[in-house]
């Protein structure tokens, strides 16, 4: 039988297969069954930097619309960070897999003192999922890439457990985040972060919130740059995330040059059972391809590995169908 064992962020992990930060990740009984059904890790749902600074008496709500700050304190009321660190806490006792905490944030701001109460409800690492949206046209892409970098200095600074900053795919040149947080000793990035987009509701004119469930079509843009950090920051675990909805998507990435996959949509659609279905197609393709273990070819498709690296750069989207007219 194959062996699937791997670690990420220096975890020992059963298999790759990680439940990422979701609803699925809320409670411990959610988190008790994934790992029944053989998630390697859990990522717990996120603490939001809005509650946070709201614990801390930080935060004021400025909104043109009433009955908002009451909102946001029922909200935070609750879903304090004492709800929080007690899952972490009593997710530690029932499970032995690694969990994995994981805050929300927008800033680098003083909030990052909460970081040290996380480590010490027993949190195995801690993930970021961090967005900063650039809509001010008169910051330059610097400007925005430093809230990242400073916001990795303090946290590193504080606690001793392993950091991995989940990413979004709109910076403008990737690798160089990438790089940038592993010299501020990151251990770990996971690509890509999952936005909530908006859409528009042509029949009752309002802004909307897109599709938030991922498609197997989204896992190119992740293949793509799996493949090619993995090469240029080999240091670094990549963790790949989006568009994970089979055991193929899974080897696709683990040769891509992933430590670790994540998965979310698949498991709301399906079933946490699903990932003993995933992980049965994992085993099987090793087996088929006599591959013991999945050191043996973690990598190996990855931009440095392959005769022709340039497949995974942009320009041949266009070569191809330049060759189809």
């Amino acid at each position: 039988m194959a062996n699937l064992q791997c670690t990420y962020l220096g975890l020992n992990l059963k298999n790759p297969l990680i439940v990422s930060s979701s609803g699925l990740t809320s409670n411990v009984e959610s988190v008790v069954e994934l790992e029944d059904n053989g998630a390697a890790a859990v990522v717990l749902k996120s603490l939001f930097e809005e509650q946070i600074l709201y614990e801390a008496g930080s935060l004021s709500v400025h909104s043109d619309y009433p009955g908002a700050e009451d909102y946001l304190k029922s909200y935070v009321t609750d879903n304090n960070v004492e709800k929080y660190l007690e899952l972490i806490s009593e997710a530690k006792q029932k499970v032995k897999i690694p969990v994995i905490a994981s805050i929300n944030c927008f800033s680098a701001s003083n909030w990052i003192d909460f970081a040290s109460r996380i480590q010490d409800a027993g949190a195995d690492a801690i993930e970021i999922n961090v967005f900063v949206l650039p809509n001010d046209s008169k910051k330059k892409a610097a400007d925005y890439e430093t809230i990242y970098f400073t916001l990795a200095q303090k946290l590193r600074k504080i606690v001793s457990i392993p950091i991995t900053f989940k990413l979004g795919h709109h910076f403008t040149n990737p690798l160089r985040i990438i790089e940038q947080l592993w010299f501020r000793k990151i251990q770990g990035v996971v690509l890509f972060n999952r936005f909530f987009a908006p859409d528009i509701d042509i029949n009752k004119m309002k802004v909307v919130s897109a599709e938030v469930f991922s498609n197997p079509d989204d896992l190119r843009d992740t293949l793509r740059w799996v493949a090619m950090a993995s090469h240029a920051v080999p240091e670094i675990d990549v963790s790949a995330s989006t568009g994970v909805h089979d055991g193929e998507a899974v080897v696709k990435l683990l040769l891509a040059g992933a430590t670790s996959v994540q998965v979310c949509s698949a498991i709301y659609k399906n079933g946490a059972a699903y990932l003993k279905t995933m992980l049965n197609e994992v085993e099987q393709w090793m087996d088929a391809h006599n591959y013991g273990s999945i050191s043996q070819f973690n990598g190996m498709m990855n931009y440095g590995e392959i005769g022709n690296p340039d497949v995974y750069e942009r320009s041949q989207f266009m070569k191809y169908f330049s060759s189809h007219g």
